[in-house]
C-alpha cells in the first residue's frame, strides 16, 4: 500500500514538471472618447459631458482644475476617475453623464483625462 502511494507521488511530481507555462498577452487598454459641453456665465465654467463606461455600475467622478500658469498656456483639466467595477453587473457599455464647475477665464482650452490617461474629446 505504501509502495502504491509513493509511486503515485513520484509519477505525479514527474508529470507536473512537464507543464508548460504560457504567457497570456496583455490586452491594450482603450481610453473612451469624452464628449464635453462648456457653458460660461459670470466667470464660471459649467462643464457637462458623457463617457462610455464598460457597464452601468461604473462610477464616474470628474474633478476640474486649472493646469499651467498665467505666464504660459492655461487649460482646464477634467480628471475623470472611472475605477473598474468589481461587483456583479451586466457587462453592457453604457454612456454615463457627468457635470463639474470651475472658475476660470472665458477663453480657455479643456483637456480631459480618464484614470490619468489623456482622452480624446469631442464637443456637443
Amino acid at each position: 500500500m505504501v509502495f502504491i502511494i509513493i509511486t503515485g507521488l513520484v509519477l505525479s511530481t514527474q508529470h507536473a514538471r512537464g507543464v508548460v507555462q504560457i504567457s497570456v498577452p496583455q490586452t491594450k487598454i482603450t481610453i473612451p472618447v469624452v464628449t464635453l459641453h462648456d457653458t460660461f456665465k459670470k466667470g464660471t465654467h459649467t462643464i457637462t459631458g458623457s463617457v462610455e463606461a464598460p457597464d452601468a455600475c461604473t462610477i464616474v467622478t470628474p474633478t476640474a482644475s486649472i493646469e499651467g500658469n498665467a505666464s504660459s498656456t492655461e487649460n482646464i483639466l477634467i480628471a475623470i476617475s472611472m475605477p473598474v467595477d468589481t461587483g456583479i453587473c451586466l457587462q453592457v457599455p453604457t454612456v454615463i453623464d457627468f457635470s463639474t464647475t470651475i472658475v476660470a477665464p472665458p477663453q480657455i482650452s479643456i483637456i480631459a483625462t480618464i484614470n490619468g490617461s489623456v482622452a480624446s474629446t469631442t464637443s456637443s
